[in-house]
């Protein structure tokens, strides 16, 4: 079997690669801001319903069919459906590929404060400064390119190692990493005097700023937090081996991305509180706010470097998992090589994200209905090709193939025929109510 077909090696490299894909800067980045602005856990509760709800029949739908066509997304759609239904598949792939156009972007921008971290630049008490800072990094043009390319290569090179040299190897070392950084920050956030304030601010429900929006708001991040719609849980299936157990595996990755948003959460909240900033002030919650937070705790350059690092390391594991569904597309239907692939994707990657990386320097002016590049890109993929790409694996797993469903789920251990209604009712009928809301609610 070639390398393109290798197996996870263990049901924890599985487990931990498709968490790294799911947890990215979704978790870091969005999660705390989003908790923040919506009522704290009157917005958590039901994000963890959801995730257990819907998120693990997603993630297994996509799983399923992986494993069931062992192949890339373009590849397992035609080997289960047929060629017709193979520009459904390629959805997939293309949904990843506009994904890390601008998601290379911001991976260069968390690689950027990394290094002036170590610098020991990445705290000051002035927040006008830091704003400034912040939009002169994402708008000067060389620093931009110069640090996307090298987050696209650092990718690249660890893809060129296949997947269990590869990215089995570097989830294992990477994800507990990433945890570890995670729970050294969470201790030193709440050893701050008024930390207990920013607990009560993310556990205690405010139901007054519940609204309708807030829920849908939960809809969405969930949809984005998981992955899915995106074809990496397609791809990561195709290395699942039969003796695996699929619906355990989802449901250990959305068990722990879940975890890694609350955990999230507990490491920006309460020293943002702590210090009187505001926890709702969106994505420069983690560019611009807390680095006023390190300026004033002992040794805050020290505890710079572990957040931004928390930050690359999220943002490489979720761009290795990317990185991997147009790569085995390559491999599969224009039998590359691994490492041609690699090299190609990246040089693709590094001229095609260059206009994300540009929109908000000295190409701002240029804007798709009303939107800059990076903000026309991730609505692209956010709104319509994900769930686009959702639905069509929808209709693959519940109404057109359920046989192959069925057979996947019982391969290694047999299930009810409850269980097995269950899962077809929520595949069939509930899953995709899910994503027509999710959907339409962007529009709106």
């Amino acid at each position: 079997m070639s390398d393109a077909r290798s197996n996870w090696s263990s049901k924890i490299g599985l487990v931990l690669a498709a968490t790294g894909s799911a947890v990215g800067l979704g978790a870091i980045w969005k999660f705390p801001y989003m908790a923040g602005a919506n009522g704290g856990s009157a917005f958590i509760l039901p994000f963890i319903a959801m995730v257990l709800f819907f998120g693990v029949i997603l993630i297994m739908a996509e799983m399923i069919i992986g494993r069931a066509g062992r192949g890339s997304v373009v590849t397992s759609f035609k080997r289960i459906a047929g060629k017709a239904w193979i520009p459904l598949g390629f959805i997939g792939v293309l949904t990843a590929f506009v994904i890390m156009t601008y998601y290379s972007t911001v991976g260069g921008w968390c690689l950027t404060y990394l290094f002036e971290a170590i610098r020991g630049n990445a705290a000051s008490s002035d927040l006008a400064l830091l704003e400034k800072t912040f939009k002169l990094t994402v708008s000067s043009p060389v620093s931009a390119i110069v640090y996307q390319t090298g987050f696209l290569a650092i990718t690249a090179g660890v893809l060129i190692f296949g997947v269990n040299k590869g990215i089995e190897r570097i989830s294992k070392i990477l994800m507990p990493l990433l945890f570890v950084l995670m729970v050294v920050l969470i201790i030193r956030g709440l050893t701050l005097p008024g930390a207990m304030e920013g607990l009560k601010f993310l556990f205690s429900p405010r139901w007054d700023e519940v609204t309708a929006n807030s829920l849908l708001n939960a809809m969405g991040f969930t949809f984005f937090s998981l992955s899915v719609g995106m074809g990496i849980m397609i791809t990561y299936g195709s290395y699942i081996h039969h003796s695996e157990d699929i619906p355990s595996s989802a449901i250990w990755v959305a068990v722990l991305a879940f975890i890694s948003c609350i955990l999230a959460g507990l490491m920006v909240i309460p020293p943002v509180i702590a210090f009187g900033l505001n926890p709702s002030a969106g994505p420069g919650l983690t560019f611009i706010t807390m680095p006023a937070v390190f300026s004033h705790i002992p040794l805050g350059n020290v505890f710079a470097v572990c957040f931004y690092g928390c930050l690359l390391v999220a943002a490489l594991t979720s761009m290795i998992s990317l990185f991997e569904v147009p790569l085995a597309y390559l491999m599969d239907e224009w039998k590359f090589s691994r490492k041609g692939a690699s090299f190609a994707l990246f040089v693709a990657l590094t001229i095609c994200s260059i206009p994300a990386a540009l929109s908000m320097g000295p190409w701002s002016d240029y804007t798709i209905l009303g939107k800059n590049i990076f903000d026309a890109t991730d609505y692209l993929a956010c709104n319509i090709l994900m769930p686009l790409s959702a639905i069509f694996v929808i209709a693959l797993t519940g109404w057109f193939f359920f046989d192959k469903t069925s057979y996947e789920l019982n391969v290694n251990k047999k299930r009810s025929p409850g269980y097995m209604k269950f899962v077809r009712f929520m595949l069939a009928f509930v899953a995709p109510c899910f994503i027509a809301v999710v959907a339409i609610s962007n529009f709106l």
